[in-house]
């Protein structure tokens, strides 16, 4: 993959934060050596968080986002506040900018405050020292002026200093798999798939299972018999898209390991105990209860949406009760969550993995159960336990 086509959710995401003027926007421009936000004397003119994906050197794909002030007023400047406050659940690593000529405020406390309860690592740094140089106090601070580009090389290499050194370490499914390994891979083609493309999960899969030296053989569930009857080696596994579950299970024998898209995802993003845990609340469901089912990317909903229409559908049936459904897509994960009894959330490829961990927590915090769409599937499909074969030490949680 292209480092141009690297998927959000694999990108180190970088943010901006500050005062209205103290020149977010100016760092922003001179960091990635592009024009990419606005720049005027005129406080507030990042009114929205302004967001650019691209290859930042020396660190790789990152995403880039240049925030409104933290102390913007009155009642749209509230909103913007809050956005920005949203921002913080998916930051990694957080760029403070001070007016060096009016030194740390209130404002710029408030959000070091912020930085240290999310565990953000972050720097400080004082911009326009063309007009008032301040001596750095420890290795995460930095004087620089956007206007003469002073410092900035060494700025952006503050910042890779911070950036995690084992992203490139976590696997999907590659290291479960040697050199030589055949894996299985059954993805559905139905009128929600994206024409012309397979979807991310998929194409990332795949990816690590090449990494690992092993092989992939791809078909359609209605075409998987005929396909594991062709051939000559047991596979090593068989991975399916989750909405085939059942289908794919009665097909396939019980010593070959079955898994899903889904699963290989939230053990991706560090969560898939928490969901395997999250998924018993489907039993205990009644009449009244709120289900939240979320999905981290927005798209338009078709007939036949396995958000809106294929999970609210299999629990109704499996637990025979009437229950509402609540939907949130793309940014919008409310982070309060009275009234909801449980939350289903998609694979979440398209989040990094401080979003999802930061939805998962929010979750945590309120005692709401919390799990994906492979595992709910997995289990109202009866085949939880199977699903987990490759995963002995996570089986030893399902009742």
């Amino acid at each position: 993959m292209n480092l141009n086509d690297t998927p959000s959710g694999e990108r180190l995401h970088i943010g901006f934060f500050g005062k209205r003027n103290a020149g977010k926007s100016s760092i922003v421009n001179a960091v990635t050596g592009q024009e990419l936000s606005v720049v005027s004397d005129v406080k507030g003119t990042t009114t929205d968080p302004v967001t650019k994906a691209m290859e930042l050197l020396p660190i790789g794909p990152v995403l880039i986002i240049d925030t409104p002030g933290y102390d913007d007023e009155g009642e749209l400047g509230s909103l913007r506040v809050k956005k920005t406050q949203q921002i913080l659940n998916r930051t990694d690593i957080a760029v403070l900018i001070v007016d060096a000529a009016e030194g740390i405020s209130d404002t710029d406390t408030q959000l070091t405050e912020m930085f240290l309860e999310r565990n953000i690592p972050f720097l400080t740094v004082y911009n326009k020292s063309d007009l008032a140089e301040i001596v750095p106090k420890n290795e995460n601070e930095i004087s620089v002026s956007a206007l003469n580009k002073s410092n900035i090389r060494e700025l952006k290499e503050k910042i890779a200093s911070l950036a995690k050194t084992d992203r490139s370490e976590r696997r999907i499914i590659g290291d479960m798999l040697a050199p030589g390994d055949l894996t299985v891979l059954v993805t559905p083609i139905d009128a929600a798939a994206p024409k012309g493309r397979m979807i991310l999960p998929q194409v990332q899969t795949l990816r690590d299972i090449l990494d690992a030296g092993a092989a992939a053989v791809f078909t359609k569930e209605f075409q998987l018999e005929e396909t594991l009857a062709k051939l000559n080696t047991k596979p090593k596994m068989l991975i399916t898209d989750s909405q085939a579950f059942g289908y794919v299970s009665r097909i396939v024998p019980e010593d070959i390991p079955l898994t899903s898209f889904s699963i290989l995802m939230a053990r991706y993003k560090d969560f898939l105990d928490a969901a395997v845990r999250g998924a018993a609340a489907i039993d205990s469901l009644c009449d009244g209860n709120t289900v939240l089912i979320s999905e981290g990317c927005t798209h338009h909903r078709q007939c036949g949406d396995i958000g809106s229409v294929k999970l609210p559908a299999l629990l109704k049936k499996t637990t025979g009760k009437s229950l509402k459904i609540k939907l949130s897509s793309g940014r919008e994960f409310p982070e309060d969550l009275s009234g909801i009894s449980l939350v289903i959330h998609c694979g979440g490829c398209m989040l990094n993995e401080r979003e999802m961990a930061f939805r998962m927590k929010t979750a945590e915090a309120q005692n709401v159960p919390f799990t994906n769409y492979g595992i709910a599937l997995a289990k109202m499909n009866g085949i939880l336990k199977r699903s987990l074969g490759i995963f002995p030490e996570l089986q030893k949680l399902i009742k």
